[in-house]
C-alpha cells in the first residue's frame, strides 16, 4: 500500500508508524551556486513530500525567478525570502521535514556566501549529517575548505560529498575521481572520521533518490539511500552513566509539592539514583520521576521508575537541597569538571569586534552568567587553516580563547556533549547573540573577576595610601 493510500484509509496507524522512527538532522553547505537549495527541493519532490499548491506556486515563480528554463526550480521550493528567490541565492536558514519509509527528517538549508557564515553555524550546529555540495565544474573552493572546517568544529561526524552538476561534465568518472582524491586529502587534513562521494545532478534528480543510468562506473547508493542506512549514533543516548541534567523551571505549585523541571541533556536517571546538585556540590537521592505535565493531583501519579535523554520530566528529591534553575543534577559517581575558567573555541557574529575584557552574558543550556574572554590563543585562518595572532574578532572570525565567568558552571567539552559543552553570547546592551562557542577544555578555577578586579583595585589604593603616609603624612586616606 502506497503512503498516500495509507493516509486516506489508516491515518492512525500511519502516525502511529511514523510517531516510531529514526530520527535524522541533516544540512547542506557548500559555496554559492553549487545547488544546495536545488537538491533539497528534488529529496522534497521525488519524496512526494510538496503539497499540490506548493508545486504550482513553484511552477508560477519559476518562469518568473527561475534558471532552469521550462523545468520548475527546484530551488523556489526552498528559498523563501523575496530577496532569496530575486537573487537566486539563500540567505537565512531554511529548515524542511520530510519522511521515507525508514526514517524521518529535518533538513537545514545553509548559505553559501562567506557574509552568511553565521547562518551556516546555525544550521550545523544541530546536525547528524552533513551534505557538502561541490560543484563538478568548479572543484573544491574556499567556501568549501570553510564549510568543511566548520562542520568538523562543531563535531558532525559524517560528510557526505554530492559532487553536483555531473550533467554539466558530461557524467564523467575522472571528474569525479579528481574531486574525490582532492577532497581526501582535505578530510585527512581536518580529522573528519567518516566521508561519503556521490556523483549527482540535483537539477535532473540523477543519483538523488534512485541510481542514474547515466552513472554505471558508480556502483555505491544514490543519496537517498544512504541517508536511510547510514549508522548514527547519539552521543546523548549513549552516556548511560554519565547524567546530565540542567534545571530549567521549579516547580512550586503548593507548600506539599516541590519539583524540578527540565530536559535530560544526556544519560539516564533512576529512582534511588544518587544525585549531586552543582555547582553547589549538595548530594540528595532521587525520589520519583515525573512525566511531563501539569503538576496536579490527578497527574502526580503519572509516575516512571527510570528516565533517559532526552525526555522532558520532573525530578523530586528525597532531601530539601536549594536547587534553582541553572543548576546542573549529576550522578555522584560521574560529576564533571566545575570552573570559570574554560579554554573555548569562538565563532564571532556580530558587526561589532570582540574586544577581550568586554563582559557578555553568557548562557550554556539553562545556566546564564556574566563572562568575558581574557585572551585570544589564536584565530584560525579558515582558508588556509593557519593559526594566527590577533587582538580582537570581527564578523565570522573563528579563535581559540580563554573564558573566564562570574560564577563556576559545571561544564563538558564539546566533544562529549553538545548540549552541556556549548554556549552562546549576549550582548548586555543590545540582548543580540553576538557569538556561539565551543567548550574545548576546562581549567582550574580561578577567582570570581569581580573579586579580583577589586583586589586589584585595593593594592592599588595602599600602595598609593603608603606612598601618601610617607610624604604626606598629614593627608593620610582614612579609608585605606
Amino acid at each position: 500500500m502506497s503512503v498516500e493510500s495509507k493516509i486516506v484509509t489508516d491515518i492512525e496507524s500511519y502516525l502511529k508508524e511514523h510517531e516510531n522512527k529514526d530520527m535524522l538532522r541533516f544540512l547542506t553547505c557548500g559555496s554559492v551556486d553549487d545547488g544546495k537549495s536545488t537538491l533539497i527541493g528534488r529529496l522534497l519532490y521525488d519524496s512526494k513530500m510538496i503539497f499540490e499548491d506548493q508545486l504550482a506556486a513553484a511552477e508560477n515563480e519559476s518562469k518568473k525567478y527561475g534558471t532552469t528554463g521550462e523545468k520548475i526550480d527546484m530551488a523556489l521550493l526552498v528559498d523563501g525570502l523575496q530577496s532569496e528567490r530575486e537573487q537566486g541565492i539563500t540567505i537565512d536558514v531554511a529548515y524542511r521535514f520530510f519522511a521515507t519509509d525508514r526514517r524521518k527528517y529535518i533538513i537545514a538549508d545553509t548559505p553559501g556566501h562567506e557574509q552568511y557564515t553565521r547562518n551556516m553555524v546555525t544550521g550545523a550546529s544541530t546536525a547528524d549529517v552533513a551534505i557538502i555540495l561541490i560543484d563538478a565544474r568548479k572543484g573544491i573552493l574556499t567556501q568549501t575548505r570553510r564549510h568543511s572546517f566548520i562542520v568538523n568544529l562543531l563535531g558532525i561526524e559524517h560528510v557526505i560529498v554530492a559532487i553536483n552538476k555531473m550533467d554539466l561534465v558530461g557524467f564523467s568518472e575522472d571528474t569525479f575521481k579528481e574531486i574525490k582524491e582532492a577532497y581526501t586529502a582535505l578530510a585527512d587534513e581536518l580529522g573528519i572520521k567518516h566521508t561519503y562521494y556521490i556523483p549527482l545532478s540535483a537539477l535532473d534528480g540523477d543519483n538523488v533518490v534512485d541510481k542514474s543510468e547515466k552513472t554505471p562506473w558508480y556502483e555505491d547508493k544514490p543519496l537517498l539511500e544512504l541517508l536511510d542506512t547510514i549508522d548514527i549514533q547519539h552521543s546523548t543516548l549513549s552516556m548511560q552513566h554519565s547524567l546530565r541534567f540542567p534545571v530549567q523551571y521549579v516547580n512550586r505549585p503548593n507548600l506539599d509539592f516541590r519539583g524540578f523541571c527540565g530536559t535530560i541533556a544526556a544519560g539516564s536517571v533512576k529512582v534511588g539514583d544518587e544525585i549531586t546538585v552543582l555547582p553547589s556540590g549538595k548530594t540528595t537521592k532521587v525520589k520519583s520521576i515525573i512525566n511531563a505535565g501539569d503538576i496536579t493531583e490527578a497527574n502526580r501519579k503519572i509516575t516512571t521508575e527510570e528516565a533517559y535523554a532526552p525526555m522532558a520530566v520532573t525530578l523530586t528529591t528525597e532531601d530539601e537541597v536549594d536547587i534553582s534553575r541553572g543548576d546542573m543534577i549529576v550522578h555522584t559517581k560521574a560529576l564533571p569538571r566545575v570552573s570559570n575558567s574554560l579554554k573555548v573555541m569562538l565563532v564571532w557574529m556580530d558587526e561589532t569586534p570582540m574586544e577581550p575584557g568586554t563582559v557578555y552574558d553568557i548562557k550554556r543550556a539553562t545556566t546564564v552568567v556574566n563572562g568575558q574572554f581574557e585572551h585570544i590563543n589564536y584565530k584560525v585562518d579558515v582558508n588556509t587553516y593557519e593559526r594566527q595572532s590577533v587582538y580582537k574578532l570581527g564578523l565570522n572570525d573563528i579563535a581559540s580563547c580563554k573564558m573566564v565567568l562570574t560564577q563556576p558552571i559545571a561544564a563538558d567539552a564539546y566533544k562529549e556533549n553538545r548540549l552541556t559543552g556549548s554556549f552562546i553570547v549576549i550582548d548586555r546592551m543590545t540582548n543580540n547573540t553576538v557569538g556561539a562557542g565551543m567548550i574545548v577544555g576546562v581549567s582550574r578555577r580561578e577567582e570570581d573577576i569581580r573579586k579580583r578586579t577589586t583586589r586589584e583595585y585595593t593594592d592599588a589604593e595602599r600602595a598609593l595610601n603608603q606612598y601618601i603616609r610617607d610624604n604626606f603624612p598629614e593627608w593620610e586616606c582614612k579609608k585605606c
